[in-house]
């Protein structure tokens, strides 16, 4: 198995510190603090640790501060309810002796029931288009070190952009995206495991929707940005290392807030998952940005 992915598969297998209590590390991924989708796809492998024989239907996380780095997270888990059908479990995040994410997740056994969904939408396939790091070569190498350092890192995971990646945007374009996804290697038939890895990789652009239609990107310094919450809801068996297309769309963003939706499909057409996540969004003006304090001295 490639390396990077290896280590992505061993960071969100928690150390067990007691029956409840797990310790997780952290990655730099060129982000100032702890990339989000870390420390959801943490909190749920806590919570999957207490739960048999069930496997997660939904999760609702709060992002509460940021996460230092260079700090190890503990995870304390509360084994809320084991009923006939479903098991709910609270998890708290903690770091320097205070929260960091609130999280509520719930699993159920297997069960047969009616069915139907959204259609898939209609875009070119995955072989038709080149990773991200191709594709936006050009754009690439315009953006500053710090920013180049952070798109072309290694990563486990190929994207390939339907649309153009919002790398530097100036335009403005409706709130939707679609990209493709999948695991740079195989990996092996465990449905926990691809849970895991999906939380962690469904928290990437879905919130840089939110600001397509405003002209605002990251990379440009024009905007700050910082994800409030992020939910998802398992629909059905799915695999990593296959293709699966992410489609977002914004419906709203007001009051410093904006909201970003997902929907992730199969190859084949099913949708295996959905998400949404809410996020505090500031225009701002890049010569005038102060710098943010550091993780472990928020208050």
């Amino acid at each position: 198995m490639d390396s990077v992915l290896k280590d992505l598969i061993d960071l969100l297998r928690l150390e067990r510190m007691e029956k409840n209590i797990f310790r997780g590390d952290s990655r730099d991924i060129g982000s100032p603090q702890v990339f989000g989708g870390q420390v959801v796809g943490q909190a749920l492998s806590a919570a999957q640790n207490t739960v048999k024989d069930r496997v997660a239907h939904s999760l609702h996380g709060y992002f509460l501060r940021r996460g230092d780095v260079n700090a190890p997270i503990i995870y304390e888990v509360d084994r809320s309810r084991d009923g006939g059908s479903f098991s709910n479990r609270r998890v708290v995040a903690i770091q320097h002796g205070r929260p960091i994410l609130n999280l509520a997740a719930s699993f159920h056994i297997s069960e047969e029931g009616i069915f139907h969904q959204a259609k898939m939408p209609d875009v070119p396939g995955p072989f038709e288009l080149e990773d991200v790091t191709k594709k936006n070569k050009d754009i690439i190498e315009s953006v500053s070190p710090k920013m180049k350092q952070f798109l072309t890192k290694k990563r486990p995971f190929e994207f390939r952009h339907v649309e153009s990646a919002n790398v530097e945007f100036q335009k403005k374009v409706i709130p939707k995206k679609h990209i493709w996804i999948k695991s740079i290697d195989n990996l092996p038939d465990n449905l926990i495991l691809h849970q895991n890895l999906l939380t962690y990789v469904s928290d990437y652009e879905l919130l840089g929707t939110a600001v397509l239609t405003h002209g605002l990107s990251f990379a440009s310094g024009n905007v700050m940005m910082a994800s409030l919450d992020h939910a998802i809801w398992f629909h059905r068996e799915f695999k990593m290392d296959e293709w699966l297309l992410y489609v977002m769309d914004s419906p709203t963003s007001y009051g410093a807030r904006g909201l970003a939706r997902g929907q992730i499909f199969s190859q084949d057409g099913y949708l295996v998952a959905s998400t949404t996540q809410e996020g505090l969004i500031r225009a701002i003006d890049p010569d005038s940005k102060k710098p943010r304090s550091k993780p472990a001295l928020q208050k």
